[in-house]
């Protein structure tokens, strides 16, 4: 700011050497030139002026001066021809003999502005400009209260303008959010539609000849109440299997609880064991009192702590050739084909060989899909034989089996044997989760390596069928020590 006021107060008192009587030489005009062939003039004024540019900053002056001379602004005869000259320079640039105006004989006053225009020479129109804004702000000190006040106006509207620009583009930039969100929605909503059709078109096409058979049972003759009440056992059994599918999932995330939960407890069980250990090194007084505490944390951790080893993954795989497959189960034994009823869920026990190292399966059916799991028994196998068991549902297997007790002390009550008592259930651990599998497609394969001793069970879920029963083909065997597995 105080380099522009510089070039202005240097204008000034250009402007005020300007003779209205005399013109301008050659000579003249050469000495405003240095040994550059530079003007001084142009060199010493801004392309700026108080923050406007300077055609912006000369259109103001105009109507400022058009607004107020002899108004607000009295100026003298040799001051307006200053700035008429000013303005002629702008308009029409040097005065010459082709672009100044016709002069009457009488006409004085067009005779002391053409001087005026005359005595400018060959300043540019940027010059001349400027040159009308400093003498008309040194003639009125008003000019300059205007132009700041025009300034904050001005910037005021560009800030308003910019915050008005920067809240449009948030604007947009909320609703393509909103919008990108309500699109995913949609496409979610869209494929979860899509994926129940696909379940229920493929229940329907399964259950729909047994669900025609009963509705003709049940209305004979009558299409219509058929066809009702089949599109209601469709609906039905189709919200049964989502049920089945959810439950499934809840005891999957249970036993994963449970298993986080089990280690956090050996954890918590194996610090404390640590710390009593800690104890008896630091006081050799109290030997008695902290081996009683050692052995009471041991009794603890012998309740807790599992006492079998850890279980490793099971690997399973697919391949084609079902009908082949199903033929030579039936050529081989005819033991290993099962039918499995709707609702029911067969258990295939299967032991562990004292010459074995790996038990493989293979299984597929006849049409439809089948539940299918592992899980391992640990319990100590009475016999070799693989045995089948088929129960209503997996509940049915978990109820509680009671044996007579015999006590030689108590004796008899009444000639009776003495209340019965529960046994001990051996602890079961989950190798496969139990899902439906696509076996009518293909052959359902898998292995595992022995854990140790046991009892291996199969079990092949139809529990989530309420029509339809399942033929199952079945092969297990086991492999001896050294015996490498190839899927393919």
């Amino acid at each position: 700011m105080a380099a522009a006021e510089e070039d202005v107060s240097t204008l000034g008192e250009r402007i005020d050497e300007l003779s209205i009587s005399a013109t301008e030489d050659d000579e003249t005009t050469a000495a405003r030139t240095d040994g550059n062939d530079v003007d001084v003039t142009t060199r010493s004024c801004e392309p700026r002026l108080w923050g406007f540019e300077t055609r912006e900053l000369y259109k103001l002056a105009i109507n400022f001066y058009k607004e107020k001379e002899g108004k607000a602004v009295h100026l003298s005869y040799e001051d307006k021809l200053k700035l008429v000259a000013f303005t002629q320079q702008v308009t029409h640039g040097k005065c010459t003999a082709e672009n100044a105006p016709p002069l009457g004989v009488l006409d004085m006053i067009g005779r002391d502005r053409r001087l005026a225009w005359q005595n400018l020479g060959y300043i540019s129109k940027e010059q001349a400009m400027e040159g009308f804004i400093v003498l008309l702000d040194k003639l009125c000190p008003l000019f300059r209260t205007v132009v700041e006040a025009q300034k904050r106006d001005f910037e005021e509207k560009q800030r308003l303008k910019r915050e008005e620009e920067a809240k449009k583009l948030e604007e947009e930039k909320k609703l393509k959010e909103l919008e990108e969100e309500r699109k995913k929605q949609e496409e979610e909503r869209l494929k979860e539609e899509t994926q129940r059709r696909q379940i229920q078109d493929a229940l329907n096409q399964q259950t729909y000849y047994q669900f025609k058979i009963y509705a003709e049972q049940q209305y004979p003759g009558n299409p219509e109440q058929q066809g009702v009440l089949i599109r209601q056992l469709q609906e039905q059994h189709y919200h049964q299997y989502m049920q089945q599918l959810h439950q499934n999932q809840l005891v999957i995330e249970d036993q994963n609880e449970e298993e986080e939960e089990e280690k956090e407890k050996t954890k918590k069980k194996s610090v404390q064991s640590e710390n009593v250990t800690c104890k008896n090194d630091d006081n050799d007084d109290d030997v008695n009192n902290k081996d009683d505490t050692n052995e009471n944390v041991n009794d603890e951790d012998s309740d807790e702590v599992e006492d079998w080893p850890p279980i490793t993954p099971a690997e399973m795989w697919t391949r084609k050739g079902v009908e082949e497959f199903k033929q030579t189960i039936k050529r081989e034994t005819g033991d290993a084909v099962i039918k499995v009823g709707h609702g029911e869920t067969v258990t295939v026990r299967v032991p562990t060989h004292e010459d074995g190292t790996c038990l493989f399966w293979e299984f597929a059916t006849d049409g439809y899909d089948i539940g299918f799991g592992v899980y391992f028994e640990w319990s100590k196998p009475e016999t070799n034989q693989v045995s089948v068991y088929i129960s209503e549902s997996e509940e049915d297997e978990d109820e509680e089996e009671y044996e007579p007790r015999e006590d030689l002390e108590s004796g008899s009550v009444n000639g009776n044997a003495r209340p019965e008592r529960r046994t001990t259930t051996p602890p079961i651990s989950v190798i496969v989760p139990i899902y439906r599998r696509d076996s009518q497609e293909e052959i359902y394969a898998g292995s595992h390596q022995y854990p140790g001793e046991g009892v291996y069970l199969l079990k092949f879920d139809n529990s989530y069928s309420l029509w339809r029963s399942k033929t199952l083909y079945y092969r297990v065997y086991y492999t001896r020590q050294g015996f490498k597995n190839n899927n393919n």
